[in-house]
């Protein structure tokens, strides 16, 4: 290793005589900054016209590998797709600059150490730097000892106690930037996100409007109180649990209870806050507010529920934690024979220890391996319990099922014929935003129809739509609104009306002035890439389980068409994550897929949580993987990578004993000293990395030839 040291200071000293007419970076800011990505050189690209290399002979080469080649590794991709799921808040932590700045020292000493070959004394400069970055590892040991055990971290101290002692400066600068850089890689691929959970359902409002003596005033959401009444319109979300006073509204509350349907609440009905008006207008007479609602209430159990992330190490912790005891004692026999020096080489060398870097690298990789494909992973741990997984719970609404109900069969009454009821309901529904408008009008555009435009259309919200059009009145609603209007409903509409409860679908009545003209059944809409998803994990032995809010009826319908035996209806959001640990309790790896607030406490108790992009804030920043289209396209080919990185890993493995094997015989047969034994620990550094970044070629490759 040192003697690769003096060969990069001699090349680091060509490389800024070639360039002293324009500041470059080091080659270590570039891979730890991705300065790769801003052309010092304004217009100009990496590449000529024919898609070659510049003529800047090692410098030309050097540009090109960054930019084309380790970037991705290092690049913005997987920082954007944090931030976006974030809402821009991603910071951060404390714990990652206090590592920046450790590595930035570390490196800076690791050049003084190449020039003082040229001048001995430079040396000395070192000291200041190697006990700045040796006060996290003295903490970091005296922790594990407090908490009675002896870490990797208990090594480490040992062997820099050993080399201050036995003044080996250059060999202590090398063992600090190793440290130091595995340090930073760990932090990199772990998710040290410490937002509040309380906060997680977006923005409360700034401002709410209070009905006051018959008057609307708006006033700070804050100084709202108890029996206060609220007004709310269609396309707003209620900000506190309460009862109606006045008014009817379409309601989806799915992101809270996980029913699929829109629920129909006038006077007298109860809602919940964060869920959302999607028609009509409400007085609401606040009962709870703040952190009192139900969906604050469940943050407060969120809170309070164990994070099974937070209490796992990485890999190459476990692995560095293992073989520290048997590698101390090695030493330890080295030492009375063979000197300090030996026994020094021989901590230096402990295959556990290459792991520390090797493991949080091949994370990375596949961190970013996998952000360029589109699937956020924001703990590197993630990886490795992935692999254990054997059991994968869906959630059903949102999840397997999409937001926009479909259309399906259209009931008709007296002389009334489908495409009528369905142009005039498409006429009636034109230029509303919910779901079921939507659905309505895709239906309507995919028969080919053309609706009657409404110039002077009169709207009266409530269960349903009321539109003057000509000489007619066409109404679109519930049962309910039929009936407060006065028109009776016939035999066989009830039947159909009770037959899509049963089923969970929905039916949507349309009258022309005052007799129904017929019904349109909407029934959920399975996600086109729901049964090939789930037939590729079956393919892999996965257990699949489907749990919902909604009733026994549509859960089990959709289980039955997906080929899935196990399902759990009528399920409260604190019963899923029951139902979670008592799978796991049962020997079970569990991978949870939600996208509600009602998913987040599961997610959270979950081995693994995956989420969608386009869920709930509460559900994506609690998810631990997040597929970034929206889709579950990308799910199945999560396990696939999965199965690459723990090949890579095995790699690693035997890359990182070979060396020790190596040292440890030189050491017993020819006495090797700490200097020989850093050399061979740095060539074994030097194999590992290629080894972690041929993932990465070989993807990009890849994504060229696609």
């Amino acid at each position: 290793m040192l003697g690769g040291l003096v060969v990069t200071g001699a090349v680091g000293t060509a490389l800024t005589v070639s360039m002293q007419r324009r500041p470059q970076p080091t080659l270590v800011q570039v891979l730890t900054e991705n300065y790769a990505t801003r052309d010092p050189v304004p217009n100009r690209s990496p590449l000529d016209q024919k898609g070659k290399a510049p003529k800047e002979g090692m410098v030309g080469h050097l540009r090109l590998l960054i930019t084309k080649k380790l970037t991705p590794l290092w690049g913005g991709k997987r920082t954007q797709q944090l931030q976006e799921i974030a809402g821009g808040r991603q910071e951060i932590s404390e714990a990652e600059k206090r590592a920046n700045r450790a590595f930035r020292v570390a490196s800076t000493n690791l050049g003084i150490t190449a020039l003082s070959f040229l001048y001995s004394p430079l040396i000395v400069l070192t000291i200041p730097g190697l006990i700045y970055c040796a006060i996290p590892l003295f903490r970091l040991s005296y922790q594990s000892i407090k908490e009675r055990r002896v870490s990797s971290y208990t090594l480490d101290m040992l062997l820099l106690t050993g080399i201050l002692l036995g003044r080996y400066w250059a060999a202590g600068t090398v063992g600090i930037w190793i440290f130091t850089g595995g340090r930073k890689l760990l932090l990199k691929s772990e998710d040290h996100s410490k937002q509040s959970l309380m906060n997680l359902f977006g923005k409360q409002p700034r401002s709410v409007w209070l009905l006051a003596n018959g008057v609307e005033v708006e006033i700070p959401f804050e100084k709202l109180q108890a029996g206060d009444v609220v007004m709310i319109s269609a396309g707003q979300a209620i900000p506190v649990d309460g009862i109606i006073t006045a008014g009817f509204a379409s309601i989806d509350q799915h992101i809270l209870t996980g029913e699929s349907k829109l629920v129909e609440k006038g006077v007298g009905d109860s809602v919940l806050a964060s869920t959302m008006v999607l028609a009509g207008r409400i007085c609401v007479e606040t009962q709870k507010t703040g952190t009192e609602t139900v969906a604050m209430q469940i943050g407060k159990v969120l809170q309070q529920t164990a994070d099974f992330k937070s209490l796992i190490q990485s890999r190459g912790e476990v692995i560095a934690d293992r073989t520290m005891l048997p590698t101390l004692g090695l030493s330890a026999i080295v030492w009375p024979f063979f000197g300090l020096g030996s026994a020094l080489a021989v901590l230096t060398n402990t295959f556990g220890y290459r792991m520390r870097i090797f493991a949080p690298a091949s994370m990375l990789t596949f961190l970013n391996i996998a952000s360029r494909r589109g699937i956020l992973i924001k703990d590197g741990r993630s990886l490795d319990l992935l692999n254990t997984v054997d059991t994968i719970i869906f959630d059903k609404t949102g999840t397997l099922t999409l937001e926009q109900p479909t259309v399906g069969r259209i009931y008709t009454c007296g002389n009334g014929n489908e495409h009528d009821i369905l142009r005039y309901a498409a006429a009636a529904e034109y230029g509303q935003t919910h779901p079921i408008a939507r659905a309505i009008l895709t239906a309507a555009t995919a028969r080919g129809l053309d609706w009657p435009k409404l110039d002077h259309a009169k709207y009266e919200v409530g269960y349903g739509l009321e539109v003057q059009l000509a000489d007619r009145i066409i109404r679109v609603g519930s049962e309910r609104f039929m009936a407060a209007q006065g028109i009776p409903i016939p035999p066989e509409i009830q039947a159909a009306q009770e037959f899509c409860h049963e089923q969970g679908d929905s039916l949507i009545m349309v009258a022309i002035n005052e007799q129904l003209a017929g019904a349109i059944e909407l029934h959920a809409t399975l996600r086109p890439e729901t049964k090939r998803v789930i037939e590729e994990l079956r393919q892999r032995k996965m257990s699949i389980y489907i749990i919902s809010g909604d009733h026994e009826q549509p859960t089990q319908k959709l289980a039955q068409a997906l080929g899935v035996d196990d399902y759990f209806a009528n399920t409260l959001p604190e019963n899923k994550a029951a139902l979670v640990t008592k799978l796991q309790k049962e020997g079970k790896s569990i991978c949870f897929v939600g996208d509600g607030i009602n998913d987040a406490i599961a997610l959270k108790t979950a081995n693994v949580s995956v989420s969608l992009r386009g869920a709930t804030t509460m559900a994506t920043d609690t998810a631990q993987i997040v597929l970034m289209d929206g889709s579950l396209n990308q799910l199945w080919q999560l396990f696939d990578m999965v199965q690459d990185f723990e090949a890579n890993m095995q790699n690693n493995l035997l890359i990182a004993t070979i060396p020790s094997v190596v040292c440890i015989g030189g050491i017993l047969i020819f006495q090797w000293s700490i200097l020989t034994g850093f050399i061979i620990s740095g060539s074994g550094l030097l194999v590992g990395l290629g080894n972690i970044l041929l993932p990465l070629f070989r993807s990009q490759s890849a994504d060229d030839i696609g």
